[in-house]
Formats: structure tokens, C-alpha cells, sequence
């Protein structure tokens, strides 16, 4: 921890110095530097992360790729602690609110960043779920291409991704050596899905998705031109780079993956599960409050599944469950169905939103295929923000992958989730926010409020009159479970030592969930500590301050309102929700009484 103390130590040198600075600076000057350092903040941010800057719709990067280099890493540390140092040191006294949450927001992520750079988790960059390997292959579908430079920036791209997985090779060989490893059996799964990247023709390859369909303002030359050139960097630089990963994860990496499942067995473990417990839900719960938690809701919501059960004759939810596991027509019979349904849930939600909001989004909504490359180890169904400057629309992505495995009761919950008024309308709201610095709008993302959020729009479905067909209401239900078995399996496995099958046992006792489902849930969840627990604390938190204001408020509480005053603000973590929407009721109250 020595290295703890000196950058604490440096952090206090710089405040005292820099706050010796601008003591009893004048209110506007002390707010222009302050927005000042923000966006300088923010375009370093745009400057290093140029994925992030092509998402937001600023196009100055679009011919760049991250560094993933160990000097990078090292040198992003030193620049969080400088600015941490800078922000901390501004005075905000006599600042609107809204730019003091600003300094509030900031320096907790930059907190965050530098108490993180301890655990090293760059050096761990890879898993089935994500990583370079499978980011790099949604740049097509996350990119915009409307000119001849946009093709362009993008082919500079493609040819500098051989250096990039080098870096990140040699990253991951630095885990080798301070045993930063993630579990053998899932890097197995990488192999497979790089190989199956590298063993695409140029013509098939995702890579090449750009150039199989230009817009008609590309020319008949430059669309030939740019078309052999995509296809030859896939075939020169894409194919041999993903090829030559491959082999380095399956002969030197993948065999000494460990064998311990749970986070705990990583250097530093039970402090590492601590910090994302505490990242991913914002809040203060340990593992042991929030398995207990997620065991108490399993048996709240048993209850209220056996009624559904018992309405269709099943005395148990035992028996209920494996009728449904078994029954061929409660599965999908094809991808195409699948999607369709998606498509029709969305469409009509989208009729009900202004029941329930008075803000709604202006990026519009895509029911699409998911990537090929990755549905054998994804969830159902997930959910790709648009663009930041509404160029690219948001979309559901449905997991086609083996149809027939797939259970159709909680695609009406998924849909809602993923789409509006989930996942959807809530990035698209706070992207289309005027009144935030740029870093609130696409720099960062609390998973306890935008699953929280996503989680609770499923109920809003059934508080609109959805949810007719009983089976698809216990589906409902089943993702009530399903979001609260995680806080059980997620906290056992990296808390309590479970070995995958206690995971796949728990699941099946007490869910409906086919096993193709089950058994990529707890992958996620090994794979990824803590961020599976962010569902069920964000939405018991929006629906307990809802509860709260709906109670005094009394007959002034309106639903449309609430919805507002909660994604107004953009992503927030949930005690600072918990204070905004205090404040917006107590104002409510105080006009109430005029």
C-alpha cells in the first residue's frame, strides 16, 4: 500500500498549492476556470478514447484507436491524480447547483480511476463477454458513414490494429507474470470466438459490413476503390492479427488461466470484489447484506409466481417450471420470430410513453440481428446507444443464436428493458440534455441507475395494461427472479466461494430460465464481478423513492413528473439520486402549500 500513500501525498502537495492559487477568486472567475478545466478534462478524455469521441459524434478522432500500451496506462494515472488535485482545489461556493454536482460527479469518477489503478485490470483485459478482441469488431455498427472520409478514417483504423493487439498482448502477459488471470475455461471460449473472426472471408468477415452497402453519395469509383481496400486490410491486417491472438490465448495464455472461479482467488481479491460491489450499486451494502437480500427477494417473488402457477393448474412452482422448460410452443421456433416479437413490443410502448413521460427521446429505435460473432455467449437480447448527435439509432440486439433453446415468456419484459421505455429512452434523454458538460452525457455510466432503470421500466409495462397472456406476466416474474438470483450467485461465487454448479443449481431451482440462458448468465457473472448486482439495487431504489413521493406528494404526485425528474439529470449514482429527487419532492411540497 506504500504506493497508495505517495499518491495521496501528492495529491494534498498539489491542492495546497494550487488552492493557495485561487483563494478568494471572484465567483465568475472561479466558475470560468472551473468549466474551463472540465472541458479540458473532457477532451483529453475524447483525445485518448477516440471510440468514445466517434460514439459521441465528434468526428475529429475517427481515424484513431485507443493506446493500450503499459506507458499509456501509467501516464493516464499520473494525469488522474493532476486533475484531481486541479478540480479539488476549485472553490465552489456561489455556483449554481447544477456545475456544483459538476465537482461532485468528476472528482468521485476520477476517485474512482485512481483507487482502481491498484487492482491493474488492464493488465486482465479479455473474457468471453468483452475486450478488445470483440470491441473492435462492433466499430462498423458503431460508426457512422456518410463521405469518402469516413471510409477512409475508418480504413486508418483497421491498419492499426495489428500494433493495438500487440499492446494488448503484451498487457496480458504482464498478468501472466503477477497472476492476474481470468478462469482457463473462459478464455477457451475466446480462442473459439477470435479464431472464428480470423477465419471469416474478407467478404464475410463483420469487419467488412461497411462497404457491402454504400450511401448514394458515394461514387460508383469510390465505392469499388474503398470496397478492395477494406477487404484487403481485413484480408492483410484483420484475418493474420486475430489469427495470431488466437493462438497466443489458446498455447500460452488460455492454459494457465486459473481455476478458482470466484474473484477472490485473484491477488488482492476480497479488496478487489469490495471496490466493484461498491462501484457497480453505489452504495454501501457488503456481500454478505446483499446475498442475504437477494435470497429474502427469491422468497418474496415465489409467492407471487405460485398464484400465476396455480391460475394454470400447477399446484407447485416446481412442477410449473419444468412444464414450462418442456413445452415446445412456449420456445422459439426461429430467429425471425424472435425478432418480430422484439419489434412488436417495442412499437407498442412506444403508444403508451406519453402516459408516463413528458420528455421523450428523438433518436429513434432498431430491432436488429445481434452480431454472429459473439450471440453463442450473450444474453437474449442487449442494447447499442445510438450516436450522440442522433446519426446512428439505438437498437435492441436480438440474440438469433439457436432459436429453438430460447423460452418467448420474458421477451416482452427484455423488450421493454432494452428498448423504451428501458435502456433506450433513458440514454437517448440524457444524450439530447442541454444543459450538461459533455462528460455527463457520454462520459460515464453508473450501472446501479441505468440497469436500475432499465429493470424498472419492465414493471411499467404491467402498470400500462401490458402483459395480457399470463404466461408472458409470469415471464415478468421470472425476470423479477432472475435479476434477484443474481444477488445470490453473483455475491456466492466471489463472496462465498460457490463453484459453478452451486450457480447453475440455484438457477434452476428456482427459475424457469432454458439452460442455454442459464449457463451464459453465470459465465457473465464470474466473468464480470458485481455488475449483475446493479439491476435489482437500482430499481428496489427508483421504486422506493417513488413510493415515497407518490406518499407525500398524495394527490399532487404525478407519474409523468417523477419519470422526468429522474432521467433529467443524466446518470447519477443512487445516493445522489436519492438527494435530487428528496430536493424535487420538497419543492413539489412547498408549492403544494401556496
Amino acid at each position: 500500500m506504500n504506493w497508495i500513500l505517495s499518491v495521496l501525498l501528492s495529491i494534498v502537495i498539489a491542492t495546497l498549492f494550487v488552492s493557495n492559487a485561487v483563494a478568494q477568486a471572484p465567483v465568475d472567475t472561479r466558475r470560468a476556470q472551473f468549466n474551463a478545466v472540465l472541458q479540458e478534462e473532457w477532451e483529453y478524455r475524447l483525445r485518448t478514447n477516440p471510440e468514445l469521441a466517434s460514439h459521441t459524434g465528434d468526428n475529429r478522432y475517427n481515424d484513431k484507436v485507443s493506446d493500450f500500451s503499459p506507458e499509456f496506462f501509467a501516464a493516464d494515472l499520473q494525469h488522474d491524480q493532476q486533475m484531481l488535485a486541479r478540480i479539488d482545489a476549485i472553490d465552489t461556493t456561489g455556483f449554481p447547483e447544477q456545475e456544483k454536482l459538476n465537482k461532485v460527479l468528476m472528482l468521485r469518477g476520477l476517485r474512482e480511476q485512481i483507487e482502481s489503478a491498484q487492482f491493474k485490470e488492464w493488465e486482465m483485459p479479455v473474457t468471453q463477454f468483452g475486450g478488445p478482441h470483440m470491441e473492435y469488431v462492433s466499430l462498423a455498427s458503431n460508426t457512422s458513414f456518410h463521405s469518402v472520409k469516413d471510409y477512409e478514417d475508418y480504413l486508418s483504423r483497421l491498419h492499426q490494429l495489428p500494433r493495438l493487439f500487440d499492446q494488448v498482448t503484451t498487457d496480458m502477459r504482464l498478468g501472466l507474470r503477477d497472476h492476474l488471470m481470468p478462469p482457463r475455461y473462459l478464455l477457451e471460449k475466446v480462442v473459439t470466438q477470435a479464431q472464428r473472426i480470423s477465419d471469416d472471408s474478407p467478404e464475410a468477415s463483420p469487419f467488412s459490413q461497411p462497404v457491402l452497402k454504400f450511401p448514394e453519395s458515394i461514387s460508383e469509383a469510390d465505392q469499388k476503390r474503398l470496397r478492395a481496400a477494406v477487404f484487403a486490410a481485413v484480408k492483410n491486417d484483420i484475418s493474420p492479427t486475430y489469427g495470431k491472438f488466437a493462438t497466443f490465448v489458446r498455447t500460452e495464455y488460455a492454459p494457465r488461466g486459473r481455476t478458482d472461479l470466484g474473484v477472490w482467488a485473484l491477488p488482492e481479491g476480497d479488496a478487489r470484489y469490495q471496490f466493484a460491489v461498491r462501484t457497480m450499486t453505489t452504495t454501501n451494502l457488503s456481500p454478505e447484506e446483499i446475498h442475504q437480500l437477494g435470497l429474502n427477494q427469491v422468497t418474496e417473488i415465489e409467492s407471487q409466481m405460485l398464484k400465476i402457477a396455480r391460475q394454470q393448474g400447477f399446484d407447485d412452482l416446481q412442477s410449473f417450471n419444468e412444464h414450462i422448460r418442456k413445452d415446445a410452443h412456449l420456445h422459439a421456433i426461429s430467429g425471425q420470430q424472435l425478432l418480430d416479437l422484439y419489434q412488436h413490443y417495442a412499437d407498442q410502448m412506444y403508444g403508451k410513453l406519453p402516459q408516463l413521460f413528458g420528455k421523450l427521446p428523438k433518436n429513434k429505435l432498431a430491432v436488429v440481428p445481434m452480431q454472429s460473432y459473439r450471440s453463442p455467449d450473450a444474453v437474449p437480447a442487449d442494447y447499442s446507444p445510438g450516436a450522440g448527435d442522433n446519426s446512428l439509432p439505438g437498437r435492441i440486439n436480438v440474440n438469433e443464436y439457436n432459436p429453438q433453446a430460447r423460452l418467448l415468456l420474458n421477451v416482452e419484459a427484455i423488450a421493454y428493458h432494452e428498448g423504451v421505455p428501458g435502456h433506450h429512452l433513458q440514454f437517448s434523454v440524457a444524450h439530447e440534455l442541454t444543459d450538461l458538460p459533455a462528460f455527463r452525457k457520454f462520459g460515464i455510466d453508473y450501472n446501479a441507475y441505468s440497469e436500475g432503470w432499465a429493470f424498472y421500466s419492465e414493471r411499467l409495462g404491467k402498470e400500462i395494461g401490458f402483459y395480457q397472456d399470463p404466461y408472458s406476466d409470469y415471464g415478468r416474474l421470472g425476470n423479477e427472479m432472475w435479476r434477484s438470483v443474481r444477488l445470490v450467485v453473483d455475491t456466492g461465487v466471489h463472496y462465498k466461494r460457490w463453484s459453478r454448479e452451486q450457480m447453475v443449481d440455484f438457477f434452476r431451482q428456482h427459475t424457469a430460465m432454458d439452460d442455454q440462458n442459464i449457463q451464459t448468465e453465470v459465465d457473465r457473472y464470474i466473468a464480470w464481478p458485481a455488475q449483475a448486482l446493479s439491476y435489482k439495487l437500482g430499481q428496489m431504489k427508483i421504486l422506493d423513492l417513488r413510493e415515497r413521493a407518490r406518499r407525500e406528494l398524495g394527490d399532487k404526485f404525478d407519474i409523468r413528473a417523477f419519470h422526468d425528474a429522474v432521467l433529467d439529470q443524466g446518470v447519477l449514482p443512487l445516493d445522489v439520486l436519492e438527494e435530487k429527487i428528496s430536493g424535487w419532492i420538497g419543492s413539489h411540497k412547498t408549492v403544494a402549500s401556496q
